[in-house]
C-alpha cells in the first residue's frame, strides 16, 4: 500500500466535511432548496473577497474567469497592459488577442515580480489605456506581484481597471479588493477554496461595471451582467454546478470559521517553511524577489533533472508535487502549501524531496537538513 499525498498547486485538497456535503442527494438548481445555498454563497464570497459587490460565479476553470475579465470589460481595439512574467501572464495575451484587444506586453524574466514604475511609466504616457491584467501569484514560477502598488496606479484613473488574477492567491493572501481599488479580482475553486475544478469566481468593481455596459467584445455564456442579474434574485443565468455549489457553502463555513487573518497567517508560516526547508537541504528557491504564499517552485540541483525529481516523489512516496512549464521543464519542480495544508503536509513535501534526491545520489548535504529548518519554523505558533 502505498499513501497518496497531493502537493500540487491545484487542484489541492478537498477536506472530508466538503466532500460529505458533495454526497448529499443532487437539488434542482430552480428549487426553494438552493435559495438558502446561494444566499449564503453570495454574503461569503462577499466575505473572502472584501468587497460589498456581488460576486459572480461561473461554471468554468480559472480561466473562464480570465476570459469573463477581458469580454466583459473591453472592446475589440482597446489596449491593454499586460503583465507577463509565466505562463499565466503570458495566457492574458492570448485571450486578449482572441477578442481583439491590443495587449502592450511588459515582459518580465521568469522567476522575477514586475517593476511597478515601468507599468506607470506606460500609463502616464498613454491614457488610452483601459485595463492593467497581472498576475497576484503565478503559479507556474512561485513568484508575487506587488497587486497594492498597481492598484495605486489605477485607482483614480477613471476609464482604467487594475484585473488580478488571484487563482493561487485569494484566500491565500490578503487582496482586499475594495480597499485597495482592485477593479476585477478572479480565483478558482481548485485552489485555497479547497474545493474540486469547476467554478470560477469574479469580483467586480463600479468602475468596472460602468466600462462592462460600454464594452463590445462578444459574449454569451459568460455575460457577467446577466450573472449578476440573477444574483441579486438568488438565482443563476444558467444551470450552475449544483453539487460544487454545495461543497463551497461548506468550504466557506470552515474558511470563516478560521478567519481571515488566521488564514494569511498560516499560509505565510507555511511558505517560509517550506522555502527555508528547501534552502536549508541545499536547494535554491526560484522567486527572486516577492514570493508566492501559495506556492515554492525549486530550481534542481545541477546535473538533476527536475522532471525526474517531481516524478520519483510520486513514483517512490506517493507525493503529487508538479514540474516546470515551458523552458522550465526539467529546470524546476513545485510544490503547494495553499488550502488544505497544514504543518505536517510541509514535513512530507521537504523530507519527500530530501529522501527522494538522496536517492537520486544528492550529496550536498545529510538527510534531515531541510526537515530541521522547516520544524524550526512550524515549531513557532
Amino acid at each position: 500500500m502505498k499513501k497518496q499525498y497531493l502537493l500540487a498547486p491545484g487542484p489541492t485538497p478537498v477536506p472530508p466535511e466538503v466532500l460529505l456535503a458533495m454526497s448529499r442527494s443532487i437539488i434542482h438548481h430552480r428549487s426553494p432548496d438552493f435559495i438558502p445555498i446561494i444566499q449564503q454563497v453570495r454574503s461569503d464570497l462577499k466575505w473572502l473577497f472584501q468587497t460589498s459587490q456581488e460576486v459572480i460565479t461561473v461554471a468554468g476553470s480559472g480561466t473562464a474567469g480570465m476570459e469573463a475579465s477581458i469580454s466583459n470589460f473591453m472592446s475589440p481595439g482597446d489596449k491593454i497592459i499586460a503583465i507577463n512574467g509565466g505562463k499565466f501572464g503570458e495566457r492574458w495575451l492570448k485571450i486578449a488577442q482572441a477578442f481583439g484587444v491590443l495587449p502592450v506586453e511588459v515582459k518580465v524574466n521568469w522567476g522575477e515580480s514586475v517593476d511597478v514604475n515601468i507599468v506607470a511609466g506606460l500609463l502616464a504616457k498613454d491614457p488610452s489605456i483601459r485595463g492593467v491584467y497581472v498576475q497576484a501569484s503565478e503559479t507556474s514560477t512561485g513568484v508575487a506581484h506587488d497587486v497594492k502598488k498597481l492598484a495605486e496606479l489605477t485607482k483614480d484613473r477613471e476609464n482604467t481597471i487594475l484585473v488580478v488574477d488571484a487563482i493561487t492567491a485569494l484566500g491565500v493572501t490578503n487582496l482586499p479588493m475594495d480597499a485597495w481599488g482592485i477593479d476585477v479580482l478572479i480565483t478558482g475553486s481548485q485552489k485555497a477554496l479547497m474545493l474540486p475544478p469547476g467554478l470560477a469566481f469574479i469580483g467586480v468593481s463600479e468602475k468596472a461595471w460602468k466600462l462592462q455596459s460600454m464594452a463590445k467584445c462578444p459574449r454569451f455564456y459568460l455575460d457577467l451582467k446577466r450573472e449578476r442579474d440573477n444574483l441579486l434574485k438568488d438565482s443563476n443565468a444558467w444551470t450552475p454546478a449544483v453539487t460544487l455549489w454545495i461543497g463551497l457553502s461548506e468550504s466557506l463555513k470552515m474558511m470563516k470559521g478560521e478567519g481571515l487573518e488566521k488564514i494569511f497567517a498560516r499560509h505565510s508560516r507555511l511558505a517560509k517553511a517550506t522555502r527555508e526547508g528547501i534552502k536549508g537541504f541545499g536547494l535554491e528557491v526560484f522567486a527572486k524577489h516577492i514570493s508566492s504564499e501559495a506556492v515554492t517552485a525549486v530550481v534542481a540541483p545541477e546535473g538533476f533533472d527536475g522532471e525526474a525529481i517531481y516524478k520519483n516523489l510520486r513514483n517512490q512516496y506517493g507525493i503529487t508535487a508538479a514540474g516546470g512549464q515551458d523552458h522550465l521543464k526539467g529546470k524546476v519542480f513545485r510544490l503547494s502549501h495553499m488550502g488544505y495544508s497544514d504543518v505536517f503536509d510541509i514535513i512530507t513535501a521537504v523530507s519527500g524531496v530530501e529522501m527522494v534526491l538522496t536517492r537520486m545520489g544528492y550529496k550536498n548535504k545529510p538527510l534531515g537538513s531541510g526537515v530541521a529548518k522547516a520544524q524550526e519554523i512550524l515549531i513557532q505558533e
